[in-house]
């Protein structure tokens, strides 16, 4: 069973792992195929499609998985039958990240569910339905409930067990054995619950707005009654007693560092975390590696509120509340003097990027999981819509606390950028005040709209005047402005002609020898 199989670190340990792999061989194929149904739930990925009557299904599979995946269409058509006429097909290399459900994808097929396998930061979707296959990380029980027994036996805090959803099938063992193991200890220990598998988007997008627990913490219910408080993220979700907080909690969290954990270390920084690594059968106590990530998010917080244009790159098209993000960043960009743009091009990278050098800095509005891009490679640094927020509204502080989920913070507090004072502003990284370009268009008093164009244009004639050889380029607030101060242009045409210059026939022929080359003869 894959809760005691020894091989770690693999989701999918029977199918994956090389001991695995060898056991494999010397077992019939029955078990095999057991093995596989029960690693990818064939049986209730097809009671969930039979249910619900879908008759075109998108099997999504990360790149390390996709080996798998004839193998499961196979279990998978066996299981529903050969009178079912259901369509099934198999989608790898997704628009953006692999943990969230790529709807685009499915709606190039025009797919009526997705079934999602492996890792999965459970975002709601905006249009179709999901299944998720979580997988079944291999972890050593005894192993474990040793070592956080040990553990928790020397310190006295409460404690909130947080894990990686591929180790879900295996909390509930972890839980029983831990209260066996300290029967004579009064320690408050929970263990978070997973949401669910299923992603209804009409249902978890009502359920979400109403209780407002995705990615934080409210003093509410399921039944909306205040009786204590609960917490979410990541697609899990607990309860803490009453009068209690997190930073009151020490914060074990069972499984790799990767996105997820990084999302829990930011999330909720002034904790007391530790972490279970089951690979590696290890008890990290040491988390200031990650913790250190927010000084250089603070900082690129700073780069921000001096950037002059800003970018907005999408990247997600299926997490539910995406447009009313971007609509939010874009009037709180305008409200505070500067221009923005809307990027779409997939995965972001370095090379992507710098072909909006105009830009000086980039808002990356995505799942939670995927919006932390390590930006030293890029010419112009990308923060987070929280970032966003404390960048560019004014008179805003940093209290520590930090939030990764976009959908907390729409409508979490209205934009009354516009209604604070246009006063400079101290900018630690110039060392000086500095003035945002539209408060001090704002306050010359020109609001008709005639004489407003008038003088953009005159200005942008002018920083085409400026001298040519000059190495001080004006200061540009526009993709446009920007354009006409670069020293070089591309290849350009005749200005002062306006005419059809008369086209040239070149050269033809192989490279050995052109057409219009002449042949000298071979000498002996």
């Amino acid at each position: 069973m894959p809760l005691q199989d020894p091989a770690q670190g693999s989701i999918f340990p029977s199918l994956s792992s090389s001991s695995s792999r060898s056991r494999t061989r010397r077992r019939a194929s029955q078990p095999a195929a057991m093995d596989l149904e029960l690693n990818f739930e064939i049986s209730r990925t097809a009671e969930f499609i039979l249910n619900r009557n879908f008759t075109r299904v998108a099997l999504q599979f990360p790149d390390d998985l996709l080996k798998h995946s004839t193998k499961v269409v196979t279990c998978l058509r066996n299981k529903l039958g050969s009178g079912n006429k259901v369509g099934l097909f198999v989608m790898a290399d997704t628009t953006f990240g692999s943990c969230c459900v790529d709807e685009v994808g499915a709606s190039h097929i025009g797919a009526d569910c997705v079934i999602h396998y492996g890792h999965t930061c459970l975002s709601p979707t905006s249009t179709l339905p999901a299944f998720c296959v979580f997988g079944k990380a291999s972890i050593s029980i005894p192993l474990c409930v040793e070592k956080l027994s040990s553990y928790f036996g020397t310190n006295g805090k409460p404690i909130v067990v947080l894990y990686g959803l591929e180790y879900a099938h295996a909390i509930s063992h972890i839980k029983e054995a831990m209260v066996e193991a300290m029967p004579k200890t009064k320690l408050e220990l929970i263990f978070a619950d997973v949401m669910c598998s299923i992603i209804n988007p009409l249902e978890d997008h009502r359920k979400s707005d109403e209780l407002g627990y995705l990615g934080s913490c409210s003093s509410v219910n399921s039944l909306g009654v205040a009786t204590g408080t609960r917490c979410s993220l990541g697609g899990l979700i607990w309860d803490l007693l009453e009068g209690r907080r997190m930073e009151d909690y020490l914060l074990l969290w069972i499984g790799p560092d990767n996105s997820a954990f990084s999302n829990v270390v930011l999330t909720f920084n002034g904790c007391e975390i530790v972490r279970y690594d089951a690979t590696e059968d290890q008890l990290v106590t040491d988390v200031s590696q990650q913790k250190r990530i927010l000084k250089r998010r603070y900082y690129l917080v700073e780069r921000a509120k001096d950037a002059n244009m800003v970018g907005i790159l999408v990247g997600t098209l299926g997490v539910a509340g995406y447009l009313h993000m971007i609509r939010q960043m874009k009037e709180l960009i305008m409200l505070a003097g500067k221009k923005a743009y809307t990027l779409v091009m997939g995965r972001p990278n370095p090379a992507k990027l710098a072909n909006f050098p105009e830009c000086d800095v980039f808002i990356y509005v995505s799942c939670a999981q995927t919006a932390l891009l390590d930006s030293k490679e890029f010419l112009a640094p990308v923060i987070t819509p929280f970032e966003a927020m404390l960048a560019f509204s004014r008179g805003s502080q940093w209290t520590g606390t930090y939030i990764m989920e976009f959908r907390d913070l729409i409508n979490s507090s209205q934009l009354e950028v516009s209604k604070q004072p246009e006063e400079a502003r101290f900018s630690f990284l110039k060392g000086g005040y500095v003035e945002d370009f539209e408060l001090q268009e704002n306050g010359d008093g020109d609001n008709d709209g005639t004489l407003a164009l008038a003088n953009v244009t005159e200005k942008a004639l002018q920083l085409r005047d400026r001298d040519p050889d000059s190495l001080v380029k004006g200061i540009a607030k526009s993709g446009a402005e920007f354009f006409v101060t670069r020293s070089y242009h591309g290849l350009e045409t005749q200005a002062n002609s306006s005419s059809p210059e008369p086209y040239l026939i070149g050269r033809s022929g192989k490279a050995s020898g052109y057409k219009d080359e002449r042949s000298e003869p071979e000498t002996l």
